[in-house]
């Protein structure tokens, strides 16, 4: 059974630093472009960034790209998002996904499977 989870959520102030962790279980996560997502209540998904396989590129939206970086271990099976300078408008719940192409895309429809989220609030 494929398992995605999320974890290092939780509430930081306005231009703090969380990182997030993604561990997958029962694939393993080197086949797989990792994207990363968040939805804020009432808004849609939308696409934080995402890595490629070997890690060796990463993709960013224009409203997190200079702030949030993207890695990945995958001798460990794990992603992870750093989160630097959050602002408020960073509070949503955060999704990791897994991807089986090698092409990156910023549409979730395009990823195979998903954690289940964990909550990012900023205070300001």
């Amino acid at each position: 059974q494929v398992q995605l989870v999320e974890s290092g959520g939780g509430l930081v102030q306005a231009g703090g630093s969380l990182r997030l962790s993604c561990a997958a279980s029962g694939l393993t996560l080197s086949s797989y472009t990792v994207g990363w997502f968040r939805q804020a209540p009432g808004k849609e998904r939308e696409f934080v960034g995402a890595i490629n396989r070997s890690g060796s590129s990463t993709y960013y939206a224009d409203s997190v790209r200079g702030r949030f970086t993207i890695s990945r271990d995958n001798a460990k099976n794990t992603a992870h998002l750093q989160m630097d300078s959050l602002k408020p408008e960073d509070t949503a719940v955060y999704y990791c996904a897994a991807r089986r192409l090698a092409i990156a895309t910023m549409s979730s429809y395009g990823y195979d499977y998903w954690g289940q989220g964990t909550q990012v609030t900023v205070s300001s």
